[in-house]
């Protein structure tokens, strides 16, 4: 059997993975802080007897886009945008340490601000605790301050900001976290825009023509499979002549 088929099927694969790749960042084309996911391709030589005339085509995934997305003022005051490469530490659900570029908080039940999804937002110091009934507000270097009742502003804590000096990389649960998975320390320069949330990175025209030609790519996959699946009928056909 030609190792074409093979061939052809591990490039409709690397489509399909490619296609999941793109609807994923679609679906998330309005999600706040979202980075959409890049997908790369590489080739992979059979080795065999002879020359190497057959290449596998495989699918990779490189990382994330690190493009800025589109600052839009809300005017809550628990909304900030990171500026630059600053992300914001937050408690992931196992309990460690990862980063997000969603800066779209709130104040917990018991006084702790938080994520919208229910994660705590890390401080310097920990997590931070806001008064009840407390006006909150954030400066642009991240210090959480509070205005009580009598009018008095009482610093809370500063948010942690971090700058990472190497990629992060995207978990399951959508935060991202170091290769090595240790904390990184706060970034005293890092800033904030307060009253506003960075939207997704993902352009969905580009996305939307990536999805098309991946899916003519897919099709194209599929006839060198009808050719290989011809091909390989007319050889049975010519060989039971010839042995008649």
């Amino acid at each position: 059997m030609d190792r074409m088929i093979y061939l052809t099927m591990s490039g409709a694969k690397a489509m399909m993975q490619r296609q999941e790749s793109l609807a994923n960042n679609l679906a998330n084309v309005s999600t706040t802080g979202f980075r959409a996911e890049l997908q790369a391709f590489r080739a992979v030589p059979v080795r065999g007897d002879g020359a190497s005339t057959r290449v596998y085509a495989l699918e990779t995934t490189i990382g994330h886009s690190d493009a800025p997305g589109v600052i839009t003022q809300t005017g809550r005051p628990l909304d900030v945008a990171m500026q630059g490469n600053a992300w914001l530490a937050v408690q992931a659900l196992d309990g460690t340490e990862a980063y997000t570029r969603n800066g779209a908080m709130t104040v917990g039940p018991d006084g702790m601000l938080m994520t919208h999804g229910g994660l705590l937002v890390l401080g310097d110091g920990g997590p931070i605790q806001v008064p009840e009934n407390a006006g909150v507000s954030i400066a642009p270097d991240g210090t959480v301050s509070a205005r009580g009742q009598d009018g008095q502003i009482v610093p809370l804590g500063r948010l942690k900001l971090v700058t990472p000096e190497q990629p992060l990389q995207r978990g399951t649960d959508g935060l991202f976290r170091t290769a090595q998975g240790e904390e990184l320390p706060a970034d005293p320069n890092a800033r904030v825009v307060d009253g506003a949330l960075e939207g997704s990175n993902v352009s969905a025209v580009e996305t939307m023509v990536s999805m098309i030609a991946a899916a003519r790519q897919f099709e194209a996959q599929m006839k060198m499979l009808q050719t290989a699946e011809r091909n390989e009928q007319t050889a049975g056909r010519l060989l039971s002549n010839s042995a008649s």
